[in-house]
């Protein structure tokens, strides 16, 4: 098992067993409605995840449990599938109405995130929102494929693109 500095033994157990318990209840949210067998493929994909001494991990040493970053992982969600949904729409317009003009193009966005694991949530968040896909991420900068480019310049693209799913990872990751 991987020590982080400062880290004892016992705090790297319950940080794993933290993510086991996180993995199974994801596994059984993906499969349901859920059987036994089900169960048991979760319990041990899990376990096998987390008795693995992968330097992957490390990155969610950057997790912290507090009620209110867990309050604004709910509104993400919240946002994030509103989001998804707003997009969809227009991308379906765009494909059932070619009228409304298509203006490809790949924008340079910035993030203030500080947090690895933040920007990977971000870059994903952005890329599952239909008319988007994060090409290449660059220190702060994020490249963005968009289908329709609709602003000038890094400042007015990061508002667009970045800005609603930001502010709730600056306060979930820091």
């Amino acid at each position: 098992m991987q020590k982080h500095k400062g880290e004892t033994v016992m705090t790297a157990i319950k940080k794993r067993l933290v993510l086991g318990i996180m993995l199974f209840i994801l596994w059984n949210l993906i499969v349901y409605p859920i059987n036994r067998q089900e169960i048991f493929a979760g319990a041990v994909i899990s376990l096998f995840l987390i008795s693995m001494p992968l330097p992957g991990l490390a990155v969610f040493a950057e997790v912290k449990l507090h009620p209110k970053r867990i309050f604004y992982a709910g509104i993400f969600v919240f946002i994030f599938l509103w989001e998804v949904v707003k997009s969809n729409i227009d991308v379906a317009l765009r494909v059932l109405k070619p009228v409304i003009p298509i203006n490809p193009g790949i924008v340079k966005v910035k993030t203030k995130l500080k947090s690895r694991l933040g920007k990977l949530i971000l870059a994903n968040a952005i890329t599952l929102t239909p008319g988007t896909i994060t090409v290449d991420t660059y220190e702060q900068y994020l490249y963005i494929h968009w289908i329709s480019v609709d602003a000038d310049g890094v400042d007015a693209s990061t508002k667009k693109i970045v800005s609603h799913f930001e502010k709730y990872l600056e306060v979930i990751f820091g």
